[in-house]
This record gives structure tokens, sequence and C-alpha cells, in this order.
């Protein structure tokens, strides 16, 4: 069979999204023209996630810079266009949500001087200013590696930065944008672990790109390495046509394996298997019981 057009076993697929609360979500954002990177993303657990009351907002609008292979993200110009009110926005809608942990993620924005930073810095001190209880991870952009702009997030002090390798380094250049690099995104994570070592640090990688067993253990060796904590595994899905076709669809025995080897290699937790995603929310469970028995243990 070509594999363009692999037929999807059972366990990829997932229940259409509904329920009260995703309605409520939905509608929330849309009358504020907030973006999420559940709807740009496809992603398949959005009916599990906001039934749960999570979703993962993404600044800074829905138009990306950058082309990666993968992602279902717009891609475009914005035209330096930026929505001054969203850090208010951001922060009406997760008082309404009554969340104690958020996920915060944005597309890239390379035509901006500082590339969003500062954008993003300020929705996190708001947040942190207005909903002092509320445990916030990132997701960001690698913003070119610029050590500058990788610092105005640090100082914002999330409790969780995220950074995604995506795939194993030989698969790196064809899955993803030519200005992202997987030795520029495990910069980026060394960086805010040698510069804020109290923030936990994450990453994802995504299976059934065609990577070997072997590239991907290196890929958690090297997270490891610059003192990844954190790390996620999922199953690639093809967005459309236009995107990269699947070579392989992971069993969740395997994704269980994986999980078990991160955790032995060091990692604090791994969430793993074929539908998780980064901002997943069993992972969110879990990072908020850590988080909070940190802040036990150093007395706040």
């Amino acid at each position: 069979m070509d594999k363009k057009f692999l037929e999807k076993p059972s366990w990829i697929k997932s229940q259409a999204p509904s329920g009260k609360n995703y309605f409520f979500i939905k509608s929330l954002l849309k009358n504020l023209k907030l973006s999420t990177v559940c709807e740009s993303a496809a992603c398949p657990n959005i009916g599990e996630c906001w039934n749960g009351g999570t979703a993962t907002l993404m600044l800074m609008g829905d138009i990306c810079t950058r082309g990666c292979r993968f992602c279902n993200v717009k891609t475009g110009r914005p035209k330096g266009f930026l929505d001054e009110k969203e850090p208010e926005k951001v922060a009406f809608t997760l008082s309404r949500l009554k969340l104690n942990y958020v996920v915060l993620t944005s597309v890239n924005r390379d035509d901006l001087e500082d590339e969003g930073s500062g954008h993003f810095a300020k929705t996190i001190s708001l947040l942190k200013k207005r909903l002092p209880q509320l445990l916030i991870e990132v997701l960001t952009p690698d913003f070119k590696g610029k050590k500058e702009l990788i610092q105005k997030i640090i100082k914002a002090q999330p409790n969780v930065f995220a950074h995604n390798i995506e795939t194993v380094e030989s698969l790196s250049p064809k899955v993803r944008d030519p200005r992202a690099s997987y030795k520029q995104s495990l910069k980026v994570l060394e960086f805010v672990k040698n510069n804020a070592p109290s923030i936990y640090t994450k990453s994802s990688i995504m299976l059934g790109l065609g990577e070997k067993n072997s590239e991907v253990l290196k890929a958690l060796k090297d997270l490891r390495a610059v003192g990844c904590d954190v790390l996620t595994f999922g199953q690639y899905l093809r967005p459309q046509k236009r995107h990269l076709p699947v070579q392989r669809f992971i069993p969740p025995s395997e994704f269980k394996e994986w999980k078990q080897t991160a955790e032995n290699m060091g990692f604090v937790y791994c969430a793993s298997g074929p539908l998780v995603r980064s901002s997943y929310r069993a992972g969110e469970y879990f990072m908020s019981a850590l988080i909070k028995k940190q802040r036990v243990e150093n007395g706040y």
C-alpha cells in the first residue's frame, strides 16, 4: 500500500467534540477573537480537553510566519499586526474559565522586531498579577535562538517553559521550517535551564515520520544533556495532503515502552500515546501537582 494513504488504525480515532464546556469555551474565545492551537492545529483531543475546562491559548493571532511541513496552522505574513489588548483578553478569559493550569503558546512572528517575546512576557506577567494561583506553562517559538528574547520570557517567570524539537535530528530539515533547527531548539532549552533552573523545561517528539529507534534514543539523550525535565510523545497525523505523509502508525504498546525508557533516563514525567500532544491534559495534572509540591518545599 502507498504510504501516502495509510489507513488510520482503531486506536487513533477520537470522538467528535461536543458537550456544554466545549461550546462555552468555543463561544467565549470567538467573541473575544482569541485563537487556540487546539483549533488551528486540528488537535484530536479538543473535545476531551475543552470539556475538562482546559484550552491552550495561542497568542499573536493564527497566522504563522513559518511553514513547517507537519503543522496545520496557517502560514502567511501578519505584516506586523499585533492586538495590544490581547493580554487583557486572555486574563479575562481565564478568569471566566476558572482554571488552575494554563498553557500559552504562539505562532512564530518573525515579522516583529522582538519576534513577539515582549508580548508573550507581558501576558505572563499580567496573568501572574491577576491570577496569582494560576500555574502557567508556555510553549514558545525558538526566537531564532536570540538569548535576549528568551530572557524576556524567563524574567516573566512561567512555571514551565516548553519548546519542541518535534522530531529526530536527521528528519528535522525535512519536517521543520528552514529557520528552525534541531540544535537551535536544544540550545533554547539549555539556556532556559542554565539561567532559570527552577523552571521546568519540556519538549515533544512526534513519531511516525520515518524515524529510527536509535535516533529517538539519541534525541532523548540530547534532551537530558541540556537538562530537559518533561517529555511528550505523540503520533504524527497528516493534517492535509500538502503535509508530509505518515510513514507508520505506532501501536500503543510502543508508546508505553518509550514512556518507560524516558523516565528511566531521568525525565521527571513523560506523557506518551498516539493522541498525546505537547499540551495534554493528563500531563498538566501531573505538572500541577509537581509544581505545587515544589512551592510547599520552598515555603511559598
